[in-house]
């Protein structure tokens, strides 16, 4: 009689759940879901991947599941959804928590990068860099961090933006909108309009000193609110 042994399949690791390399992705689409036809002198168009069906893996890799979701599943979710569902893993739930703290709660996880708006991409940026330990002598640009936001997130995004401040760093901030402007330490005010009719100082100071200078327009709206 012969006997073979058993062979146990490999255990997945982490490489298997990552569609930037080989290992647990789709080769026909390179983890990407879809393919693209050449359509000469009009833009290429985007299929379907035949092989994976937009689910990004292999059949073996989807058979992985925690909660009833596999990783296309999960890469479907939204940065607030997966925060539900991860919540008992401390390493994911405080990455997703930053990332929920500092605006984009709204994205998808499997989002491709390019699809991300200017403000979007420096906030994940900027929860990349609260994820690590601070050493309170960091100088951080940003410009523009709160495109797209609503009132609310404009709200949380000044208060992951003060943890900075509080933390030694120092935060300077291209922006217009008044929420930010009038939390700021000291306002400099470039105009009086944009391109080759602005660039010239307006006015500097604290927004109570910007406020009733008649020549800022940025004074003009922080009357009212500050």
């Amino acid at each position: 009689m012969l006997t073979f042994p058993v062979i146990a399949p490999p255990k997945p690791s982490l490489r298997h759940f990552s569609f930037n390399v080989s290992g647990g992705r789709c080769e026909r689409c390179e983890g990407m879901g879809v393919l693209a036809v050449k359509m000469q002198l009009l833009p290429d168009v985007e299929v379907r991947c035949p092989a994976c069906h937009r689910r990004r893996f292999t059949r073996e890799t989807l058979a992985v599941r925690y909660r009833e979701h596999d990783i296309s599943q999960v890469l479907d979710l939204t940065v607030e959804e997966a925060l539900a569902l991860f919540k008992d893993v401390p390493a994911a739930a405080s990455r997703l928590q930053l990332l929920a703290d500092v605006g984009p709660g709204y994205l998808q996880l499997g989002q491709p990068a390019t699809t991300l708006s200017g403000g979007a991409a420096q906030r994940i940026k900027l929860a990349k860099e609260l994820s690590r330990r601070s050493s309170g002598r960091t100088l951080y640009l940003l410009d523009e961090p709160t495109t797209g936001l609503h009132l609310a997130d404009t709200a949380r995004l000044l208060q992951v933006l003060q943890r900075l401040v509080d933390a030694g760093n120092s935060v300077i901030v291209v922006e217009h909108n008044l929420e930010l402007v009038k939390a700021a330490d000291w306002i400099i005010d470039l105009g009086p309009e944009g391109g080759a009719a602005g660039g010239r100082l307006i006015a500097a100071g604290t927004p109570e000193q910007i406020a009733p200078t008649a020549a800022s327009y940025t004074g003009q709206g922080l009357r009212n609110i500050v």
